[in-house]
């Protein structure tokens, strides 16, 4: 049986497919697409009539891929721009009454869990690690070992809510810099306290895109967790966040979707690799999508 998993972000929708044969799961498809779910209206907890178009547009292009691959069943997963906004009936009821459908918005702890299971289809966590993922509307974090999960939570810090936030900067200066990392510090939950770790996994998105920008080439072809040296990281970095827009338009490494918001997640990542004093970091391939698939 072919089942297919939407995961339905902030700033990207994504397409899982895969086959299930014997209990074990083999990928068929997957894909993404940019809908800035969040743009013009997630701080003031609405979804615009554009985004909502484009959400629509993209969940009948993903309902007629998974026609295409005979698909059997569908679960679709809302994460924070739909839980935090008023007007969410609106993109859920039409899924259901046109496409059918059924979105399913979870909570962030729901999220964090599910991203947990997809990282540990590609990590043991034989060491301890944290878990970051770095979304549109929120940032999870998850610090697991070989037992499971020890701490985590779900920070309304998403990579679109500061970058609208904050006037929607081209190029961060040193004040606006500064302003962000307030804006960190006292959204901190409790998980930067309990947590003492020196691992830090990234879960796609945007850190696929920092590796492509080191490595150039593409991250796709990994099926597991690997590491990528701290310097490098750490140089790739301090170069987004400094650079124009331009800049970012004219370095075919970094995806058109993330060309205008990548300074803000870089400054995240910083941020993170600075308070818990990271001495190795790793880029996972998976998450969410895969985590949903995992549970069922």
């Amino acid at each position: 049986m072919r089942i297919a998993v939407i995961d339905l972000g902030t700033n990207t929708f994504n397409l899982l497919i895969s086959q299930v044969n014997g209990g074990k799961l083999h990928l068929i498809h997957t894909e993404k697409e940019s809908v800035l779910l969040g743009m013009g209206g997630i701080n003031q907890s609405i979804i615009t009539v554009d985004a909502l178009n484009r959400a629509k547009e993209t969940l009948n292009l993903f309902k007629s891929k998974c026609e295409i691959f005979h698909v059997k069943s569908i679960q679709a997963i809302g994460t924070s721009a739909l839980r935090s906004s008023k007007n969410n009936y609106e993109l859920v009821d039409y899924a259901k009454d046109i496409l059918d459908i059924d979105i399913n918005i979870i909570d962030g702890f729901k999220e964090a869990e599910y991203i947990y299971r997809g990282v540990k289809w590609g990590y043991d966590f034989f060491q301890p690690a944290i878990v970051m993922d770095i979304g549109g509307g929120s940032t999870e974090f998850i610090f697991a070992d070989k037992k499971g999960i020890n701490e985590m939570t779900s920070l309304d810090i998403g990579v679109s809510r500061i970058f609208q936030l904050f006037n929607e900067p081209e190029q961060c200066t040193q004040d606006i810099i500064k302003l962000i990392y307030k804006f960190l510090n006292d959204k901190k939950s409790t998980f930067f306290t309990k947590v003492d770790a020196d691992i830090l996994i990234g879960s796609s998105g945007s850190f696929e895109t920092i590796y492509e920008m080191i490595y150039m080439k593409s991250f796709t072809e990994y099926s597991s967790s690997i590491e990528i040296p701290l310097e490098k990281v750490k140089l790739t970095l301090d170069w987004i966040i400094t650079s124009t827009l331009k800049q970012r338009l004219d370095n075919n490494w970094i995806v058109d979707f993330r060309k205008r918001m990548l300074p803000i997640a870089a400054l995240k990542i910083l941020w993170v690799i600075n308070h818990f004093s990271i001495k190795k970091i790793m880029i996972s391939p998976f998450s969410l999508k895969e985590g949903v698939l995992m549970t069922n």
